[in-house]
């Protein structure tokens, strides 16, 4: 399900636009959640909370202008689409500042909207399987591909990548376990770690060696689970 989230001043152009949006939803059959804000400073608040897919966002605002909470938005999501409402196309080079997705003109016509949406859902259910995380610097993507494996430390969990880098998600290890599933290419081998199985180099009953040299320990009683998912990946793949 996308969640899409409309902010502008105008309630009729807040409603016109949610109308249109649930129309495309209906016509492509992808369902969506919609969430309306009038202001910049609620919006901020509403994403920092539970971060949204699609913005759909006003230019022209009194107080925080559409532009400056873009920009804010940035600051701590470097993932959602933003898509600007305007009734003017001269704010299309700033728009490049903060990496919208485009803009969608004042009076809002259908069609226009429509190919704008299509466009996300697009490149949203093309994009290779990803996570994204809220880390001490805001929600940040993560291709899974990209990851070697995920240690517990603490209450956070530290994302060991193939680049060598790491990545710390201000979240437990268990919140991630319903969601990186064998059928994502992981496992749990240890109680501290979930490993992605086809950055795997080579493995034995009690330790697994990544493509990239470091090693991680299996726990006792995980090796025959761990070698079946495995060859089970591998056979798949």
């Amino acid at each position: 399900m996308l969640k899409i989230a409309v902010c502008d001043d105008s309630p009729l152009f807040l409603e016109l636009a949610i109308k249109f949006i649930n129309k495309w939803s209906e016509e492509r059959q992808f369902p969506v959640s919609i969430s309306s804000y009038n202001n910049g400073d609620d919006l901020l608040a509403a994403n920092a909370e539970e971060r949204m897919d699609i913005i759909f966002l006003d230019i022209i605002m009194p107080l925080l202008n559409g532009m400056d909470t873009a920009r804010e938005l940035r600051q701590t999501d470097k993932a959602v689409k933003i898509i600007f409402l305007t009734s003017s196309p001269e704010f299309a080079l700033e728009s490049y500042e903060v990496k919208a997705q485009g803009y969608v003109l004042k009076p809002i016509v259908y069609e226009q909207l429509k190919d704008t949406l299509d466009e996300c859902a697009h490149t949203i259910t093309d994009e290779p399987a990803h996570i994204v995380l809220k880390t001490s610097f805001g929600y940040q993507k993560l291709y899974l591909h990209d990851i070697e494996y995920a240690e517990a430390q603490n209450k956070k969990v530290v994302f060991h990548l193939c680049t060598g880098d790491t990545l710390e998600a201000s979240e437990p290890l268990h919140s991630f376990e319903s969601r990186f599933t064998e059928d994502n290419r992981f496992f749990k081998c240890h109680r501290s770690y979930l490993v992605y199985l086809q950055n795997v180099d080579h493995f034995t009953t009690t330790q697994i060696t990544m493509k990239s040299g470091r090693s991680i320990p299996i726990a006792r009683g995980y090796a025959k689970a761990f070698k079946e998912a495995y060859f089970a990946q591998m056979f798949r793949d």
